[in-house]
């Protein structure tokens, strides 16, 4: 795909979602962290129903220590995977406190060296909380890279070292809010929705759905 291909598609995306952010709630960096450490092999609306009620209880790394792992695990024991997200968090909370000053690391190194904290976690962080131009790569992300082509690769390293030197400079701060979107609710990986895609015509996968 030429530059000009990709100019044109993110301008589309920013056309009907000029400011588009992450579906997690969050008033924080640390409810942010937290947020997406759950939202790990689960919906972001599940998450949002577990954080609504934890939030207003605990929403700081003291608040949540002091919950304990049990108290936590009965606040997020609807979304996949509990057990071990809460003692990572547990973990983190007490990393965070003893130290980082309690504050949410804005950069990679730190944020990676957090209990559960991989490379993805990390990029969603620094770039919605932080708004640093980093491309946290999940299913839906590497499926549009590789089938709209992009930006193709094998891996998801690969795919996100592409899209951070291929997008255009003035859309890589929300590139990945709109690559994320438009998998999810367009670009699906089932069957996607080319009918209503906007970017149909620019769109170089070579199975698309019209009928």
């Amino acid at each position: 795909m030429n530059k000009a291909k990709r100019t044109e598609i993110f301008t589309r995306w920013r056309d009907i979602n000029p400011n588009p952010t992450t579906e997690l709630e969050f008033n924080s960096p640390f409810e942010l962290l937290v947020a997406v450490a759950l939202s790990a092999q689960s919906t972001d609306v599940g998450v949002n129903k577990a954080t609504r009620r934890l939030f207003p209880v605990a929403n700081t790394p003291e608040a949540i220590l002091e919950l304990g792992e049990a108290g936590l695990k009965s606040y997020i024991k609807t979304i996949g995977l509990f057990n071990s997200k809460a003692k990572h968090i547990i973990q983190t909370c007490r990393i965070l406190i003893e130290q980082f000053d309690s504050v949410v690391p804005d950069n990679r190194a730190d944020l990676e060296s957090l209990p559960g904290v991989g490379r993805k976690t990390a990029n969603v962080i620094l770039n919605t909380a932080f708004g640093q131009p980093a491309m946290a790569v999940d299913t839906h992300i590497f499926r549009v890279a590789n089938r709209t082509k992009i930006a193709t690769g094998k891996n998801v390293l690969e795919v996100e070292q592409r899209l951070l030197r291929l997008i255009p400079k003035e859309f890589l701060l929300d590139a990945h809010h709109w690559m994320i979107l438009h998998g999810r609710y367009v670009c699906k990986a089932r069957k996607p929705l080319c009918k209503e895609c906007v970017i149909v015509d620019l769109c170089e996968f070579k199975q698309k759905v019209l009928d």
